[in-house]
C-alpha cells in the first residue's frame, strides 16, 4: 500500500474499523470451516442467526457484502456480472444480493424533491404518497398523481448518499491497494475491479443518464405492441429526482398471480426474449438487469421493463465480437472460438495456448453431441466463461456484462416457460449476423476506417522519420530496453558470487591458521574465523539451492 493511502485511512478510521471487523468475522468463519473445528463452529453467526462456518465460501462472501451496507451490495451486484473474474459459482451467489435499505423520513424526501424541482410539492403533484413503494441503496420510489390525473412513480435519491458512497469508494480503493499485494488476490485484479465499480456507481447516481436511456428505449419501441417502456417526465426530473410513468402489472417473480390472471406464459417469455435480442442486435443499448423483479407483465401479455439504472452499450466492434462468439459456439468451431477468446480478452503473459486449445476443443466436442432440442445456452456460456477464468484471461467489461445478461435472461424466461430455450430466439438472427458481416455497407465502413487510419499514418510518418534522423545526427538517439524478470536472476548471481567468495576466503584462513586459533580435543589448531566463514557459506549455499529448486528452474532449459 502506498504511503498516500494513509491520510484517507485516518479520515475514515471508523468505517475502516467497521469493514475490517466484518471481514475478519467472515474470514475466521472460513478458516474454522476449512479445519472442521466442530467446537468452534458456533462462534460466528449471520444477522439471521445461521452458523457461518456451515455456509459455503460463496455464501459467506455474499453475507459479508450484505452486512457491510449499500455500497458493498452494489459492488457484489457488479461482481455478479464478472464471472470471468470471480467464478460462475460466486457470480451466481452474488446475483441474490438484496438491494434493500431503510426508507428515509417523509420530511427529508419532500425536502429533496422541492429543492431539486424548485417548487412546493403541492404544486408539482395532485397527490403524493409518503409511504414508499420500495427503498434501495441509492434511492426510494413513491407513488404520485400528476395534475393531469396520470399516475407516476417518483424516484428520489437518499440525502447525502453521494458523500456516504464517496467514503466507501475511498475505503474500497485502499482495500484494493492492500489486496494487490497478496498473491491469492492477484488474479482478481482488485484495482481494475474497483475502478470499474466506481465508474458504474457514479453513472448510476446520475438520474439524468437513466432518463435519457428511458427516452431512447421508448422511442425505439414506440411502435412495438409487445413492449412497454415507462415514459420519463423531463420537466419533473433532475439528476437526483426521476419522475416516470407508473406501470400497473404483475412482476415475473409472482408466478401464482400470473396464472390467476390467465397470462400466456410461453408467449410472454418469447416477447421478452425478442425485445432483448432487438436491443442487443439492433438498438445497441440494452437493459442490463433482467431479473424477475424488473420485468412486469401488463394487460394483453405485454412486457414492461422498469429500473434502467444499469444499462449496457454495444458498439459495432462489440456486437461483432459477440456475433463471432455465438456463431463459433453454434458451428462447433474450436479453433475459431480459441482465436476469438485470445483476441477479445486480456491474455496473461506466458499463456499456454496449446492447453487452452485442448480445453476449448473438449468443450466444443461436448456440445457437438448435444441435440439442438436439449441445447442449454446459459450452461454453455457459463462453462466457456469458467474456462476463460481458469486461464486467467479477462474479458472486456461490456462483453462480460452482455454474456451475463444472456444467462440471466434465459433463467428469467424459464420462470415463465420451463421449456424455453434462448438459442431458439437467437438462431433466426444467425442469418442476419452473417448477412451483416458480409454486407457491402459493413465492408465500405471498414474501408473508410482503414483509409482514415492509413491517411493519419502517412501524415505522421515523414515527421517521425525526420525526428529520428535529427536525433541520430545530434547523437541523442537512445534505445531503451526493459528487462522483465531479470532482477531475481541477477540477485541470485550476486548472492552466489558472495557465497563463493566467502567460502574461498574462509578456506584460506583455515589453511594458513590465521588467529584467533581454537583447539579441540583430537583436532589440531584451526582458525576460528575461517571455520565460522565456512559454516556460513555452506548455509548460504544450501539456501540458494533451495530457492532455485522451489522456483522450478534448477534443470529447466
Amino acid at each position: 500500500m502506498k504511503i498516500t493511502t494513509i491520510p484517507q485511512i485516518y479520515r475514515h478510521v471508523n468505517r475502516w474499523r467497521e469493514i475490517l471487523a466484518v471481514l475478519s468475522k467472515y474470514g475466521l468463519a472460513d478458516w474454522i470451516s476449512r479445519f472442521d473445528l466442530e467446537f468452534a463452529k458456533g462462534i460466528f453467526r449471520d444477522p439471521d442467526g445461521e452458523l457461518l462456518a456451515r455456509q459455503s465460501a460463496s455464501c459467506r462472501v455474499r453475507l459479508a457484502l450484505n452486512e457491510l451496507g449499500p455500497t458493498f451490495v452494489k459492488l457484489g451486484q457488479v461482481l455478479s456480472t464478472r464471472p470471468d473474474l470471480v467464478s460462475v459459482e460466486l457470480a451466481d451467489e452474488l446475483a441474490h444480493l438484496q438491494d434493500e435499505t431503510r426508507a428515509d423520513p417523509t420530511p427529508a424526501v419532500r425536502a429533496t424533491i422541492e429543492t431539486e424541482l424548485r417548487r412546493p410539492i403541492e404544486q408539482l403533484f395532485a397527490e403524493f404518497n409518503d409511504q414508499p413503494l420500495a427503498s434501495a441503496s441509492i434511492a426510494q420510489v413513491h407513488l404520485a398523481r400528476l395534475t393531469s390525473g396520470e399516475r407516476v412513480a417518483v424516484k428520489v435519491q437518499h440525502p447525502a448518499i453521494e458523500e456516504k458512497i464517496g467514503v466507501d469508494l475511498e475505503v474500497l480503493a485502499g482495500l484494493a491497494a492492500l489486496a494487490e499485494q497478496l498473491p491469492e488476490f492477484e488474479n482478481y485484479r482488485p484495482r481494475e475491479v474497483v475502478a470499474e465499480f466506481q465508474r458504474t456507481l457514479r453513472r448510476e447516481l446520475d438520474f439524468g443518464r437513466e432518463q435519457r436511456a428511458m427516452q431512447q428505449f421508448d422511442q425505439h419501441f414506440a411502435d412495438d405492441d409487445r413492449v412497454c417502456i415507462p415514459r420519463a417526465f423531463a420537466e419533473l426530473s433532475t439528476t437526483r429526482v426521476l419522475t416516470m410513468q407508473y406501470l400497473e402489472g404483475i412482476k415475473l417473480s409472482e408466478v401464482d398471480r400470473l396464472d390467476a390472471a390467465g397470462v400466456d406464459r410461453p408467449l410472454v417469455a418469447r416477447h421478452g426474449a425478442d425485445a432483448y435480442m432487438e436491443m442487443i442486435f439492433t438498438l445497441g443499448l440494452f437493459h442490463a438487469d433482467p431479473h424477475p423483479g424488473n420485468i412486469m407483465v401488463l394487460p394483453g401479455d405485454r412486457i414492461g421493463l422498469i429500473d434502467f439504472g444499469m444499462i449496457g452499450q454495444i458498439d459495432e466492434d462489440l456486437r461483432e465480437d459477440l456475433e463471432e462468439l455465438l456463431l463459433a459456439i453454434a458451428q462447433h468451431d474450436a479453433r475459431r472460438l480459441t482465436s476469438i477468446i485470445m483476441r477479445v480478452g486480456k491474455v496473461p503473459p506466458g499463456l499456454d495456448e496449446s492447453a487452452l486449445m485442448v480445453e476449448v476443443s473438449d468443450y466444443v466436442m461436448h456440445y457437438t453431441q448435444v441435440q439442438l432440442d436439449n441445447f442449454d445456452l446459459s450452461a454453455a456460456l457459463n462453462e466457456m466463461v469458467e474456462i476463460i477464468r481458469r486461464f486467467h484471461i479477462t474479458l472486456p467489461p461490456r462483453l462480460a456484462l452482455l454474456i451475463k445478461v444472456l444467462v440471466m435472461l434465459e433463467g428469467t424466461s424459464h420462470l415463465l416457460d420451463p421449456q424455453f430455450r434462448l438459442i431458439d430466439v437467437i438462431l433466426p438472427y444467425q442469418k442476419t449476423m452473417i448477412w451483416r458481416r458480409n454486407s457491402p455497407q459493413r465492408r465500405f465502413r471498414k474501408l473508410q476506417r482503414f483509409t482514415r487510419e492509413l491517411e493519419r499514418f502517412v501524415e505522421m510518418l515523414p515527421r517521425g522519420l525526420i525526428e529520428i534522423f535529427e536525433q541520430i545526427q545530434s547523437g541523442k538517439f537512445d534505445v531503451h530496453l526493459e528487462h522483465r524478470g531479470l532482477e531475481p536472476s541477477v540477485n541470485r548471481l550476486v548472492y552466489g558470487m558472495i557465497t563463493s567468495a566467502l567460502f574461498v576466503g574462509s578456506t584460506l584462513l583455515c589453511a594458513h591458521r590465521v588467529a584467533p586459533l581454537l583447539t579441540l580435543p583430537g583436532i589440531s589448531e584451526f582458525s576460528l574465523l575461517g571455520a565460522m566463514g565456512c559454516v556460513t557459506s555452506l548455509f548460504l549455499g544450501l539456501r540458494l539451492l533451495r530457492a532455485i529448486y522451489k522456483s522450478g528452474s534448477l534443470d529447466r532449459h
